[in-house]
C-alpha cells in the first residue's frame, strides 16, 4: 500500500511540475496575441484583410473581380510572413487569378 501512494505521489509531483518552454527555433506551439486585425468586406466590389500576431506571423490580402473576356474572375494578391526553425523571417508574395496560384520568395526555387 506504500508503495502505490508513493507511485501516486511522484506521478502527481511530476504532472505539477512547471513545463519547460521549447527551444529556440522550435515548430511547438506557444500562445501568441493579435497585435492588429483589419477586415474590410465590400461584398461584389472586393474584399481586403490584414493580420498580424506577437509571435510574428504577418498576412494580409485584397481581393477583386476582374472581367476575363466575357467571365469574371476574382484576383486576389497578398502576402504573408513567419519565422523560420532557424531564427529567419520567411516572406511569401503572391497572386492567384485566371493563371492559378503564383507565390514569390527568396527563398523558394524558380523554374
Amino acid at each position: 500500500m506504500k508503495t502505490i501512494i508513493a507511485l501516486v505521489f511522484v506521478i502527481a509531483l511530476a504532472l505539477a511540475s512547471p513545463l519547460t518552454p521549447p527551444r529556440q527555433g522550435s515548430f511547438e506551439a506557444q500562445p501568441s496575441s493579435i497585435l492588429k486585425f483589419e477586415n474590410e468586406n465590400n461584398g461584389v466590389d472586393g474584399y481586403k484583410f490584414a493580420f498580424e500576431t506577437s509571435d510574428g506571423h504577418q498576412r494580409q490580402e485584397q481581393g477583386e473581380l476582374k472581367k476575363v473576356g466575357d467571365e469574371e474572375a476574382l484576383v486576389v494578391r497578398g502576402s504573408y510572413s513567419f519565422t523560420g526553425p532557424d531564427g529567419q523571417v520567411y516572406t511569401v508574395n503572391y497572386v492567384a487569378d485566371e493563371n492559378g496560384f503564383q507565390p514569390e520568395g527568396a527563398h523558394l526555387p524558380t523554374v
